[in-house]
């Protein structure tokens, strides 16, 4: 009985219809009755009034509706007359009179005003929640929800919800839903602001209830954040009910029938199913469609591939799509790509229920809104989709123009892109901005190839991460642009790769005018580091160092003396032949290194190290090279202003520094004023900017654990030095940890060279080729266009979307 009673309640019904006699009244309990009740250990909620007070009428009547509601969850509640009766400390004053109190057996589990438990659904959701105060967690902020993560994790999911303010309808609903499921789920609750931005809630002073289902239980590592999903329905027991049946649901079903003999869960749950077709030769990459889709819109709607090829399937072949809204027809229709797919669910599938919802549901982040996009590189796309870009700068390369393009110039930079990936739209309009500004430096040409129409040039030349820069120089291999995906980067880099690599000095003066910045000066502002490398006549390893030189081409200023005169600059240095000397610019301490020639590999790792600051300011473009040391970060954030507080703080650091206790980490520092990144980063550490300046120790390559200096304690070389040495071992708690979410766009899309090799038989085990040298003959006929793959309108087996 109590089992239906409560699937009665999760499906909407009202108690009355659970098959019992008459509707639970409010208990009416004497002194005496009170004191033989309480010994039955039953849990009640129990209210000592007086029936004269007309100011408590109003709460009587909610008190008598919240027990019919409660008695489905074994709460009894009753009511002591105190005009009649006398219970000691319960009918002695009149301001204990104006309190309800929980009872389990005759222990007091909590006191409630009665202004607090103003109506029946706070009555129910206030019990609710103290009943299960040990099952559901309260968490105000990040840290405290990343510390329940780490111990769901591998093991079961969790269902959060941002609630207003406790006693509202939306929080009886999540209390009602813990009730059932808190078995099966972790519940966590807050009221807080600080989670909603953590949760991508950009307006956090919203006053909408929402509600996060955590995919937990399928996360082994402890750094790994949970996948989270956001119901989007307003917070009812149904909606939630039924939003948890979908996330139990398969992400994506298929099938080999018509989408009007499908049926599946999703029928039964009454949210709008999509249908996407497929057929064998392109199976693979349309799963990945619909998978790609059925996460984007999970706790939506359902997502059934058909599979077309099944005699069953009788859908007329112009159709690639088809959609069912609860209770009404099948509708098909014809799209071109994944987009339009969401595009439609987003504009037509919830209009009827956008219309329901009132204005502040409205001013939210609804999903349905058509011109925001998940990401910011695809939303930018997608803002600008109207612009054209003058492309007269960039050469268009095919397969039959590529090997005559890259050898016939001194350098060429060559862009392969998709142009229907977002990242690649994002960056072909800075690639244009380089282009232009290279317009009138000689021996320099930008093309790009499209791989989608070309992807036998890309396979030939080892592409398959899009979008890619590569760089030709006669007669050398292929070199890879590593750096970021901007203009002012790329910009940079092709200029230091226009330079000779080693530059050759052959007088001490020379080397004096190349360490000072004085030799090519006009480079000064794209690169100060300057690495010269320090050899005897007729050194050996002097070949190993050319070869490094010229792949760190475009990153540093790189020089060569190889003379007698070599052995005295070292000597002046405290180093050995073979040495590096590194400048980072004039009056700042040059560093000298014996270099340690091996192999190659390891000579570009030497000097790229080498060429690393000591207590360096970390930038967005020079992180990556310090994040390759795979070091802790003791990182001290600074504000705009250049205050005497910042400058100590920094001055004892180097001192710590100098000390060389610090050797297990790498300190550094961020300014906010010239990185604004670095507050979005100490937000995300701590979960709020602290007082600057702050010190924070962030174990990015070993566990993620993040620590915090201590706010009220100096910033001294000797405390930091304590500090760290604590939390080596593990006397200091981490404040939070780093969430390894690597950054995607929204849609992830094809790898198509992969598709093709799945595709051709036998291509699983032949390896790519590495990219040739420019300049060099090609073996055979490398003019096939392989659009058959990619054009659905003019191959013969091309995917649905």
């Amino acid at each position: 009985m109590y089992t239906l009673c409560v699937g009665a309640l999760l499906l909407g019904f009202v108690s009355e219809q659970c098959a019992r006699g008459n509707p639970a009244k409010l208990l009416q309990l004497t002194a005496e009755g009170f004191k033989e009740h309480v010994q039955t250990g039953k849990t009640s909620l129990i209210y000592f009034g007086k029936y004269a007070d007309p100011a408590i009428q109003t709460f009587i009547e909610q008190l008598e509706t919240s027990a019919v509601a409660l008695e489905d969850y074994g709460i009894i509640v009753a009511m002591v007359n105190c005009s009649k009766e006398n219970v000691a400390d319960y009918c002695t004053e009149e301001e204990v009179m104006r309190k309800a109190h929980l009872f389990r057996g005759a222990e007091v589990l909590r006191s409630f005003e009665i202004d607090t438990i103003f109506d029946v659904n706070a009555i129910v959701s206030h019990m609710l929640f103290t009943v299960l105060f040990n099952e559901v967690r309260y968490v105000h902020t990040p840290a405290e929800l990343v510390s329940v993560e780490r111990v769901a994790k591998g093991k079961t999911d969790i269902v959060m919800g941002h609630i207003p303010a406790l006693g509202l309808p939306e929080h009886r609903a999540l209390m009602e839903t813990a009730f059932v499921y808190g078995g099966k789920y972790q519940f966590v609750q807050t009221t807080g602001a600080p989670l909603l931005k953590h949760m991508g809630i950009t307006d956090a002073s919203s006053v909408q209830a929402r509600l996060w289902f955590l995919h937990c239980s399928g996360v082994s590592r402890p750094s790994e954040p949970c996948p989270h999903t956001l119901m989007r329905k307003q917070l009812s027991t149904i909606n939630i009910h039924t939003f948890l049946q979908l996330m139990e649901a398969p992400v994506l079903v298929e099938a080999d029938v018509d989408p009007e003999d499908v049926d599946v869960i999703y029928n039964h749950l009454n949210v709008p199913v999509l249908f996407l077709f497929a057929q064998t030769e392109t199976l693979h990459m349309d799963r990945s469609t619909a998978e790609t889709l059925a996460w984007r819109l999970r706790g939506e709607i359902g997502l059934v591939l058909i599979h077309r090829d099944s005699p069953r399937v009788k859908t007329p072949l112009r159709y690639n799509a088809a959609y069912r809204l609860p209770h009404e027809e099948v509708k098909y229709f014809t799209l071109k790509n994944a987009e339009e797919v969401v595009n439609l669910i987003q504009g037509q599938l919830f209009q009827e229920e956008k219309e329901v919802e009132d204005e502040e549901d409205e001013d939210e982040d609804h999903w349905a809104s058509l011109d925001v996009l998940d990401d910011e590189v695809a939303e930018s796309v997608y803002r600008d989709r109207g612009v054209t870009l003058d492309m007269e700068s960039v050469s268009q390369l095919t397969a039959n123009t590529f090997s005559a393009a890259v050898a016939q110039n001194g350098l060429t930079a060559v862009l392969f892109y998709m142009k229907w990936d977002a990242v690649s739209k994002a960056f072909l309009q800075s690639y244009v901005e380089v282009a232009d500004a290279l317009e009138g430096v000689s021996d320099v040409t930008l093309a790009s190839v499209d791989c989608g129409e070309w992807t036998c040039v890309c396979r030939e030349q080892n592409v398959s991460t899009f979008p890619s820069v590569l760089l030709f120089h006669l007669g050398e291999d292929a070199q890879y642009y590593r750096g970021m995906m901007g203009t002012e980067s790329l910009y940079r880099f092709i200029l230091l790769s226009h330079l000779s690599v080693p530059l050759s000095l052959s007088t001490s003066e020379e080397v004096l005018s190349f360490l000072e910045g004085e030799l090519y000066s006009r480079h000064s502002s794209l690169s100060p580091i300057r690495a010269l490398g320090l050899f005897a006549p007729k050194d050996p390893d002097v070949a190993i160092f050319e070869e490094a030189a010229k792949y760190l081409r475009g990153e540093m200023i790189l020089g060569l003396f190889e003379h007698k005169e070599a052995e005295r600059w070292a000597q002046e240095h405290s180093v050995t032949l073979p040495a590096l000397l590194v400048s980072h610019g004039p009056g700042v301490q040059r560093k000298a290194h014996s270099l340690l020639l091996s192999t190659l590999q390891e000579t570009i790792s030497y000097i790229s190290r080498a060429a690393l600051d000591t207590l360096p300011e970390l930038t967005v473009e020079n992180l990556p090279w310090y994040m390759e040391l795979r070091k802790p970060l003791l990182i001290m954030f600074v504000g705009g202003e250049e205050s005497p507080e910042t400058l100590q703080s920094l001055e004892e650091m180097r001192k710590a520094e100098r000390t060389g206790l610090l050797e297990s980490s790498l300190p550094c520092w961020i300014h906010l004023g010239r990185t604004p990144a670095g507050r979005a980063v100490l937000e995300t550490y701590l979960s709020y900017v602290p007082p600057l300046p702050a010190l924070v120790l962030s174990q990015v390559s070993s566990g993620g654990e993040v620590y915090h200096f201590p706010t009220e304690r100096p910033l001294l070389s000797e405390n930091i030095i304590q500090w760290l040495q604590r939390i080596e071992n593990h006397q200091e708690k981490a404040v939070g940890v780093i969430p390894d979410k690597p950054w995607r766009p929204p849609v992830p899309f094809y790898d198509f060279l992969a598709v093709m090799d799945e595709e051709a038989p036998g291509s699983a085990a032949q390896r790519r080729p590495k990219a040739k040298p420019a300049g060099k003959n090609e073996e055979g006929d490398k003019k096939t266009r392989r659009e058959t793959a990619f054009k659905p309108h003019t191959a013969p087996h091309h995917t649905e979307l």
